[in-house]
């Protein structure tokens, strides 16, 4: 059936398919399609207004079927067309299985349950198997977060394998669950950042993981100094950088960045300092390698009376002694960590005075 869709570069069609859902314009009845390098995503596009339209880089009318175009579809390959698409199958879900809906979280092909209660999370694992749903393993939290390697325990409920390619905004990341850090929870964060990043920058990801900061950085064209502790990461990193085509603008670099600080002083353009809880033990070492003027990317973890106020005071009382004028360009709540707290980001621009 001949349906308004927006069409897309295919590298672009995650990132676009978000920004539709949270719109609510996603023609949710009929299927998204890929052909000859685009995705064809159905929408009412009635419920496209203006900002979205910027956003997505649609512009004006399509003559043939009085669709809208947008600004810009020329220059980033978007455009609303009329296409024959076929009506969304159903799909059996875990919750159509199970007959309440689990609480899940998918990593490429690998699905996180968080569940106290082992027999309710052996039921969901077999739910999850049952359905639909794309997974080879299905996976529960077994122990929190810990360590300077940021690393947790996992009791694989189903399948085999912690091992997954995870994709976001257009690059891959491969990587092991059960040896590295990363929250998929964490993408628009990331895309925010990445947003901001500009050809010819000198950015420096501290905490760099397998890479989703340090991948989107180098694909915009800046130069990327990517640092990690954890063996295990940088060696995805490194495969990553390469899996992505980026590996001439980041060198990677394993080890405790305070020890590499020295190496790239007065360096960056851009800091992110994604290691809430400990960043500011880091600070030093970020304003070391600031260059005469950086933006900082600082993330904590404070309650929610005063989330962003020992940031603050953490980043001006590193950076006024070493001759930099300290501007809070944005103060950004990511998400609820725990009850009464918040992890959180400040944007904060260092010129040095």
């Amino acid at each position: 059936m001949e349906r308004p869709c927006v069409r897309v570069p295919r590298e672009r069609g995650e990132e676009t398919r978000r920004v539709l859902a949270e719109a609510d314009a996603l023609d949710r009845e009929y299927e998204i399609e890929a052909a000859d390098g685009s995705i064809y995503l159905p929408v009412d596009p009635d419920a496209i207004t203006p900002a979205i339209a910027a956003e997505l880089g649609l512009d004006d009318r399509d003559g043939s079927t009085g669709t809208r175009r947008r600004e810009g579809s020329a220059r980033r390959g978007a455009a609303i067309v009329s296409r024959d698409v076929e009506p969304r199958r159903t799909q059996t879900t875990p919750a159509d299985v199970l007959g309440f809906e689990p609480s899940l979280e998918r990593l490429g092909d690998v699905v996180i349950v968080d569940e106290d209660d082992p027999e309710r999370a052996r039921r969901i694992a077999e739910a999850v198997l049952a359905s639909d749903l794309p997974a080879k393993t299905v996976v529960n939290r077994a122990s929190k977060v810990r360590g300077e390697l940021r690393v947790r325990d996992w009791e694989v409920l189903a399948g085999d394998g912690t091992e997954t390619v995870h994709r976001e905004y257009g690059h891959e990341f491969l990587l092991d669950i059960a040896t590295v850090y990363f929250s998929p929870r964490l993408a628009t964060e990331r895309h925010r950042v990445v947003q901001q990043v500009r050809e010819g920058e000198r950015a420096v990801d501290m905490f760099a993981g397998v890479g989703p900061f340090a991948i989107p950085f180098a694909a915009r064209g800046a130069e990327v100094v990517a640092v990690d502790l954890n063996p295990e990461a940088v060696r995805y990193l490194r495969e990553n950088v390469d899996r992505n085509g980026v590996s001439d603008r980041v060198t990677v670099v394993e080890g405790d960045v305070r020890e590499v600080a020295a190496d790239y002083a007065g360096w960056a353009d851009r800091l992110v300092m994604n290691l809430p809880h400990s960043a500011e033990e880091f600070l030093d070492a970020a304003v070391a390698m600031a260059g005469s003027e950086a933006v900082v990317h600082y993330y904590d973890i404070q309650p929610d009376d005063d989330p962003f106020g020992p940031g603050e005071a953490a980043i001006r009382e590193a950076a006024t002694p070493a001759g930099y004028d300290v501007e809070v360009l944005e103060r950004h709540e990511v998400r609820s960590y725990a009850p009464h707290e918040l992890n959180v980001c400040l944007d904060v621009r260092l010129v040095r005075s």
